[in-house]
């Protein structure tokens, strides 16, 4: 259950990290206006608080696995709601990091 609980987190802080930046894109670089840009702001303080709920105590493994489920959603966010297609080698590095995660969050280690 504790993994479980954790990968939904790591979820749940890229939608809320990837979305505020996307949000503050659009606002900024798509001239959407200040709406976007403060909702991209709340949403990435949300990312900040996501991360404290993590069962890890360790703030520095938290953040270094995060990074590859950014890497991975960053990418899946592209292609859902802005049409960008990965090749291979997105795809592949991808898969690394998620791989990275894996052995960084969830490998056995001794009490």
């Amino acid at each position: 259950m504790t993994v479980i609980r954790s990968v939904l987190l790591f979820v749940l802080a890229a939608v809320a990290e990837i979305g505020g930046a996307w949000l503050i894109w659009q606002g900024v670089r798509e001239h959407r206006g200040l709406w976007w840009i403060g909702a991209g702001i709340i949403a990435l303080g949300a990312y900040g608080f996501v991360a404290t709920l993590q069962p890890e105590a360790n703030f520095g493994r938290i953040l270094a696995a995060y990074g590859g489920i950014f890497v991975a959603g960053s990418l899946a966010w592209g292609m859902l709601l802005d049409g960008f297609r990965p090749d291979r080698y997105d795809v592949i590095g991808a898969i690394i990091c998620l791989l990275g995660v894996a052995v960084i969050m969830y490998a056995p280690r001794p009490a």
